[in-house]
């Protein structure tokens, strides 16, 4: 390890649980909330709420429409589940994850929904030696996460539920419904679950995954949508993609400088792909690949691990040019021509213009490190 390097503890961990990484913000909060709690959460509505939008000691992690989040809390505390939709890498996951956290402690218990998700993966499976050395008995059950959050009394996280078939995506209804889970193996009382207070879903739904597999209207009906858009405002996004990437890159054991005004024209450069057209209203076309905020801390990640390994370890626009690609060029040639014409369009107009305009003159003369295809 080298005197510039930071030093790595020995238990650390890829990714850390909302609730492991907020642990000092969500005990001071609980400590300090005097409001009223719906049974089984661990903390006020108004607390819930202060944890993810910001205030006092909790700093801003959602960024966003503040009114979805107070839909989404008020659902929760209702009979109601709740399923955020909205284009990949708009955050659902996050506010889930941290919706959990705060409410229940725990973000963990997590469904997969993928087309492979079997109705065991949601109600609960059996340990098959103790199942055929001893019958069905609750020792031999193996709970899901499903299982778990009605016994518990804890939010239960359904990722991509449209990605599941159809049968599978009904499971759910009784469950919502009944808020029982029903295990016909086990005698008497054994044989039936009953959620404790506390207990709801919050499942996830990709808008570009609409019509692979559609929601019954019995299984719509047992929740509120919400529609999670992405940031529009500027200096948000930019705010919120320099904090995610410098965690990201401290994780990976690399403290570096993330201009502003460099990721301030990544994420400009992001804004204006996504929307089909400038801020000052020029037109561009709008690659088939999603432009999300994810995207672009991906792209700054990238960029920061270069100029930390191979360059001056502080970001420049030249390692955002050389990384941008990626994010753009998934399958289909034509999206990263849609780039390259973006850099002759719009960032060879802007080079040289306004207080980023040498950021932008570089960014235009970096275009040969676009990727060929």
């Amino acid at each position: 390890m080298t005197q510039d390097q930071p030093e790595r503890r020995a238990d650390t961990v890829l990714r850390r649980s909302a609730e492991d990484r907020y642990a000092p913000e969500l005990a001071q909060l609980a400590l300090a909330d005097q409001g009223d709690r719906p049974p089984g959460w661990r903390m006020s509505p108004r607390a819930v709420r202060q944890f993810i939008c910001g205030g006092g000691p909790s700093t801003r992690k959602f960024y966003g429409d503040d009114a979805l989040i107070e839909r989404s809390i008020v659902t929760l505390a209702g009979n109601r589940g709740l399923l955020l939709v909205g284009e990949p890498g708009t955050a659902k996951s996050m506010l889930s994850e941290l919706l959990a956290a705060a409410i229940s402690g725990t973000s963990t218990n997590v469904i997969q929904g993928t087309a492979a998700t079997t109705d065991e993966q949601i109600r609960y499976s059996w340990n098959y030696a103790l199942l055929l050395a001893e019958g069905p008995s609750e020792r031999a059950l193996v709970p899901s996460p499903m299982h778990r959050g009605m016994r518990l009394g804890q939010l239960v996280r359904f990722e991509e539920v449209t990605r599941c078939p159809p049968e599978v995506q009904d499971t759910l209804v009784s469950v919502m419904s009944e808020k029982m889970l029903a295990i016909p193996e086990l005698e008497a009382d054994a044989g039936i679950l009953r959620a404790r207070p506390g207990f709801n879903l919050v499942a996830t739904a990709n808008l570009r995954d609409r019509g692979v597999h559609e929601m019954s209207a019995a299984l719509k009906r047992r929740f509120n949508f919400e529609t999670v858009l992405p940031i529009a405002d500027l200096k948000q996004e930019v705010e919120l993609v320099r904090r995610e990437a410098r965690q990201e890159l401290h994780e990976s054991g690399v403290d570096m400088d993330l201009g502003e005004d460099v990721v301030t024209v990544l994420v400009e450069t992001f804004q204006d792909l996504r929307r089909g057209a400038t801020s000052d209203g020029m037109a561009v076309e709008r690659p088939t690949t999603v432009m999300s905020t994810a995207e672009a801390v991906s792209v700054c990640l990238s960029a920061g691990l270069s100029d930390w390994y191979f360059g001056e370890r502080k970001l420049r626009i030249e390692s955002v040019a050389t990384h941008i690609g990626g994010a753009v060029f998934k399958d289909k040639t034509e999206d990263m021509e849609k780039l390259r014409h973006y850099f002759q369009s719009v960032a060879r107009t802007r080079a040289g213009q306004g207080p980023l305009g040498s950021v932008w003159k570089r960014f235009y003369a970096a275009r040969g490190n676009l990727p060929r295809t």
